[in-house]
């Protein structure tokens, strides 16, 4: 997924000039390794990557420069050079620097940001560009690339189908979003159509539907929460209204104590949980916001997904890791590993990833600092309630850089204590070779996900949708599946995601399987122009789906 934080590492387009005297290169490399590495690589094998395009041998180049990465038009258009002056401006305060930028956080302290610019000039004579690598094997895999996606292909990724780690070299293949071509279209099953609702957002993410119709919509490059006011026919936005701005990249949103009659909307930025008094119509918020999670972690993985249980009385947030795979995570003897889980729960994490890689819980009536529901979730995006059976399901980006195949995305139910594995095991007791032998004690306490994804899918949020009455609901087998949303991938050679998912149902429970149902975004091999994020059903049986390549809202409607 396209962290917010990839904007401070991927504009690092050079920096010629010496860096500060007395800067330490390597306090430099540990924080990039604590705050940026869940996004980027900066030495060869260093475990790094993201959404960013490497670091390594960028010095003295013009921002915005690396092939094959879509950067904002405000940073294209800044034509700034990263002399070291103007990169410790820009960490200081990116927004003033450069506008419009999508890097919303600063490095506030200077000793930090010349430590940084040590470190980076430290490799600056390393080379820009991966070495060639060998030519990809043929794997069980090899058929989930774009150019094979179509609506109503059947997908089901099996433990036992996937290759050990390292069985095809690790990729950087980002993708460039441009405009929507002459002539592109999206294809869907028979009998659905999709149109643009509504467009000129900035990042669009999470939508939530209020009991007159209303959308709301988090905006996470923006900072702001957007209520959409549908037209009468149900086709597009009449009215746009901003409901808060000055966010720090919000993105989760609930009501409470239920959708039918809400009195609180809960808003997740990446550091809180907040929440405003909030009747149906409302486009302001009534009162000041009231604080409900003082302080979640920072960095990393930003993004922050929130949802009640069904009876109202416990609030779930969601927290990724700070990393890939807790790099700088320290050892502790099995003694200090049994203290640390006695206190906090199985799997727990530490350091910089205490409280990460988690879902947490808090009561809803009386919330205090959340404690451990279930761990080993290394970016859990999207937190989802099924409405059949109030089961609470995450929608998860799993780790990278070990392969084309490896390690699936997934969607699955959660449980109190449950563990996922994350960083020393991966779908069960298959341990990361990174982190081999580190933790036996885990060994058969790893909880498997229902259902796999293709690796690198990049998988964001699931809705599950309900039967209705109205002109555009969907036919009635699609009540009770889920739609999930790829944002697609970086690390793989053979491109994947970018699309909208069917996951397939049997009595409210996953057979394991998912289909392609929304297709065609991807142009080439390089270029896209269009990244799914999030959806939501309306009163009339449509679906709404953000997309933050190009910023638009679509809808998606069936037709008898």
């Amino acid at each position: 997924m396209r962290a917010i934080t990839v904007g401070i590492w991927c504009i690092l387009s050079g920096a010629t000039a010496a860096p500060a005297a007395g800067a330490d290169a390597s306090a430099g490399k540990a924080l990039f390794q604590q705050r940026c590495s869940v996004c980027h690589s900066a030495e060869t094998a260093d475990n790094g990557g993201a959404q960013g395009p490497s670091l390594a041998g960028i010095l003295g180049r013009k921002a915005a420069s690396a092939p094959q990465f879509s950067y904002t038009q405000a940073l294209r258009d800044s034509n700034l050079v990263w002399e070291a002056a103007n990169l410790q401006r820009f960490l200081a305060s990116p927004t003033t620097v450069v506008p419009g930028t999508a890097m919303l956080i600063a490095v506030p302290e200077e000793t930090d940001r010349d430590n940084l610019i040590a470190y980076l000039h430290s490799i600056s004579n390393q080379s820009a560009s991966a070495a060639p690598q060998a030519e990809v094997p043929a794997t069980s895999q090899q058929t989930a690339n774009w150019r094979l996606d179509a609506p109503g292909k059947s997908h089901r990724i099996s433990i036992a189908s996937l290759p050990p780690p390292y069985a095809t070299p690790s990729s950087r293949n980002n993708s460039s979003v441009v405009g929507k071509p002459a002539g592109a279209t999206l294809a869907l099953p028979p009998g659905f159509h999709i149109e643009p609702f509504a467009t000129g957002f900035a990042g669009p993410r999470k939508m939530l539907l209020a009991p007159n119709g209303d959308i709301l919509l988090t905006e996470i490059s923006g900072g702001r929460v957007t209520v959409l006011r549908p037209a009468p026919d149900g086709r597009g936005a009449a009215e746009t209204h901003v409901y808060l701005q000055g966010l720090k990249e919000p993105f989760g949103l609930a009501f409470y104590p239920n959708a039918h009659n809400p009195q609180w909307l809960y808003i997740a930025e990446t550091n809180r949980v907040t929440r405003y008094g909030y009747q149906a119509g409302d486009v302001k918020p009534r009162g000041e916001p009231q604080v409900v999670v003082a302080q979640l972690p920072g960095g990393g993985h930003s993004t922050r997904d929130i949802a009640f249980s069904r009876d109202g009385k416990r609030l779930f947030v969601s927290v990724g890791s700070a990393s890939n795979v807790a790099e700088t995570m320290s050892k502790k003897t099995p003694a200090q590993i049994k203290a640390w889980e006695a206190q906090r729960g199985l799997g727990a994490a530490w350091d910089a990833e205490t409280d990460r890689a988690a879902v947490l819980e808090t009561d809803a009536g009386s919330p205090s600092a959340p404690t451990l529901y279930a761990a080993g979730i290394r970016n859990c995006v999207g937190l989802t309630v099924q409405p059949a059976n109030g089961a609470i399901w995450c929608t998860t980006n799993e780790r990278d850089t070990i392969g084309d195949d490896l390690v699936p995305d997934y969607s699955t139910r959660i449980e109190r204590g449950s563990f996922f594995g994350w960083p020393w095991y991966y779908l069960g007791s298959n341990e990361d070779p990174r982190l081999k032998g580190q933790r036996p004690d885990l060994a058969g306490k790893v909880s498997v996900p229902d259902v796999l994804y293709q690796a690198h899918s990049a998988a964001l949020t699931m809705t599950f949708y309900e039967a209705g009455s109205g002109a555009s609901a969907f036919p009635a087998a699609f009540a009770g599946d889920a739609f999930v949303a790829f944002h697609g991938s970086w690390n793989r050679s053979l491109r994947t995601g970018y699309k909208l998912v069917r996951v397939r149902m049997k009595n409210g429970e996953p057979t394991g399987e998912y289909e392609d149902f929304l297709t065609g975004f991807v142009i080439d091999d390089s270029h896209v122009w269009g990244r799914p994020v999030g959806t939501v059903e309306l009163k009339d049986g449509s679906l709404l789906m953000s997309e933050d390549g190009n910023n638009v809202i679509y809808r998606i409607f069936y037709t008898r």
